[in-house]
């Protein structure tokens, strides 16, 4: 976690921490000093397409829920009553989420704000095991994490909002000429999950709603040309 330099050094932490834990999934997701909100972790492409797509930013319990905390969050202690909160966590145990989390939330300078989330496909009993065994750990990680990001996310220093990075550039114009996922991943030799991260940082820059309206907005102001 203390060698974390860059996004792609984080994406791959999430997943060396994923196996490690032999957890469904490890997620990282954080909002900076001037609002810009961004993730890493081992969701799939699918749901975090999804997530984007119904704008569960805006109703996710988890958020919601942890932004009001301190202290570590298991998700059962969460409101679940509404329909709406049922409904989407339905669905994202359908698209592999887990129906077990661990959120811890973490306070940074400026105004930054981070969720540190370990999930998991597993009974109570199952999770409140790898609770008591892990989740000093995971305090520890979150904190670690948090810190490296700090330092490379440069807190109040805010980027022109449409300059993306050569990584950046690369990921959106794979997808504006039509590859797959995993066509662009082997094109620029990175993992899936990587590629993910970049798409990610592009659509924020963008101000975009989803990938297809990044490409379209990359296209139309010309900062890709295919």
């Amino acid at each position: 976690m203390q060698n974390v330099r860059t996004l792609e050094d984080l994406q791959t932490a999430t997943e060396i921490l994923q196996d490690y834990y032999a957890v469904t999934h490890i997620v990282y997701h954080w909002v900076n000093s001037v609002g810009e909100r961004f993730g890493a972790g081992t969701y799939s492409s699918e749901w975090v397409d999804r997530y984007l797509e119904k704008d569960y930013l805006r109703m996710d319990p988890v958020i919601f829920g942890c932004f009001q905390r301190f202290n570590p969050v298991d998700w059962k202690q969460l409101d679940w009553s509404t329909k709406a909160a049922r409904a989407f966590l339905k669905e994202a145990i359908e698209y592999g989420v887990g129906n077990q989390g661990y959120t811890i939330p973490i306070r940074g300078p400026n105004g930054q704000f981070a969720l540190f989330t370990a999930s998991h496909t597993c009974s109570d009993e199952q999770w409140e095991d790898f609770i008591k065994t892990n989740g000093r750990d995971m305090m520890i990680i979150a904190h670690e994490i948090n810190k490296a990001v700090l330092e490379f996310d440069k807190i109040g220093v805010a980027p022109p909002c449409a300059t993306l990075s050569p990584r950046e550039l690369s990921a959106i114009t794979c997808i504006a000429k039509g590859f797959s996922r995993a066509q662009a991943a082997e094109e620029l030799k990175i993992s899936e999950h990587t590629l993910r991260v970049y798409i990610e940082a592009a659509r924020h820059k963008l101000g975009a709603l989803n990938t297809t309206h990044a490409v379209a907005r990359a296209l139309s102001s010309g900062i890709i040309v295919v």
